[in-house]
């Protein structure tokens, strides 16, 4: 279906001779169409004319900022109906003026086609209808391929739901889903989580725009989940461009995570639960992401089983685990440890204990006095009842406190 797409903007370039772009609704680049004077001229003139950082950005980053999508927004365009007129604004990095055909079907806008405009082009010009007929083409295959999605992802969804124990429940949307994949199903696949993820971000409607994805839902409790497909079964590219693509979108703290790829769908659930786990340890430990993969976040692979999301389906709550009382909530060892006044001590215990211990290398991570650290560390064994000597003491201290980091990232 992107081949059709991009038809139909060559389409709209040659009708016009000028270069267009259609972006969906979110301002995600679906296709462009380059045009001959594209760069071409003897001393960059054309270039500069046809090209200008926002259509630059767009083309590079598959997406605008913020600012210059409000700057368009105000104008109307997600009302509009006819061609829209758009000034340049230079402080958002709008040189050239612009066209704007809204693409709509069923009386929702679903996409733009853009113009770069250097005024010639009249809005009563007889052409813009042609380009105007071509929008409601495009909207045809949105609204098709937007069902098409949300069908998709309410299988997925239901697949990685179905409790484990639901052995029919599980088979019946596997099946469903292999039935709407075809071929696609037998694999290879990854899966790819992003986190936070609100169901109101939106679920297969964030898959137009992003490669290799071929079902998008939002998992309540969870995350974003997106099935990738990849090119072979060891190689993880596809999967990390999804998830780079997604984190593109302005979302504070997002970090994404990639399970082990899997072939067929019944390693799907196994592989959610490996993204999402690899998510919120690159949201736990930055040096891990913002996209982490599920076979190189260490420790996190245990601890995000023994501290799964509160409410999150898929995962067994685990209380009396050695990381917490109850599912997300910290051991008890720690609780006088982590209250807001004693953040620092919990610092210094966590890096005691990354450094296996060793005095010399806590105290110059810290960059504090061994003498400083030593006394630290004697308040956490008040605080905690743990003996630092004591190698179980230390497992269960170093454990409880990875653990809450998973659970506040």
């Amino acid at each position: 279906m992107r081949e059709d797409y991009q038809v139909l903007i060559d389409e709209v370039t040659a009708l016009l001779g000028t270069p267009a772009t259609l972006e969906n609704r979110d301002f995600g680049l679906i296709a462009f169409g380059a045009h001959e004077g594209d760069g071409d001229g003897e001393d960059g003139e054309d270039g500069a004319l046809l090209m200008d950082p926002v259509r630059t950005r767009s083309i590079l980053q598959r997406r605008s900022t913020a600012r210059v999508r409000a700057w368009f927004e105000s104008f109307g365009i997600t009302r509009a109906v006819e061609p829209v007129r758009i000034p340049p604004d230079p402080s958002a990095g709008v040189l050239r003026g612009r066209i704007c055909v809204p693409v709509r079907h069923g009386g929702v806008v679903l996409g733009y086609i853009w113009l770069l405009d250097d005024g010639a082009l009249e809005l009563s010009d007889p052409r813009l209808a042609d380009v105007r007929a071509v929008a409601d083409r495009i909207g045809s295959l949105l609204a098709a391929e937007s069902r098409a999605g949300a069908r998709l992802g309410d299988l997925l969804r239901a697949l990685l739901t179905a409790a484990p124990g639901h052995r029919a429940a599980v088979e019946v949307a596997e099946a469903e889903l292999a039935g709407e994949l075809g071929s696609v199903a037998a694999g290879p696949l990854a899966m790819v989580a992003v986190v936070p993820w609100e169901e109101a971000d939106g679920g297969s409607a964030a898959a137009p725009g992003i490669p290799g994805a071929v079902a998008v839902c939002a998992v309540r409790g969870a995350g974003l989940a997106v099935l990738v497909r990849l090119r072979s079964p060891g190689g993880v590219d596809p999967a990390r461009t999804a998830a780079e693509r997604l984190l593109r979108s302005p979302r504070a703290g997002a970090a994404a995570g990639i399970g082990e790829p899997c072939t067929g769908l019944g390693g799907v659930p196994g592989a959610w639960r490996q993204a999402l786990a690899a998510a919120r340890a690159a949201r736990a430990e930055s040096r891990l992401g913002p996209v982490a993969r599920w076979d190189r976040i260490g420790p996190y692979r245990m601890l995000a089983a023994l501290a799964p999301p509160p409410g999150s389906p898929g995962f067994p709550d685990s209380p009396g685990s050695p990381g917490s009382s109850a599912a997300g909530a910290p051991d008890p060892s720690v609780r006088a440890l982590l209250e807001p006044g004693r953040r620092e001590m919990a610092r210094t215990a966590e890096a005691f204990l990354d450094c296996a211990g060793q005095a010399g290398r806590t105290a110059a991570r810290l960059g504090i006095h061994r003498q400083t650290l030593y006394y630290r560390l004697s308040r956490v064994e008040q605080l905690t009842g743990l003996d630092l000597d004591d190698g179980e003491d230390r497992l269960l201290l170093h454990m409880a406190l990875k653990a809450a980091r998973l659970v506040r990232g």
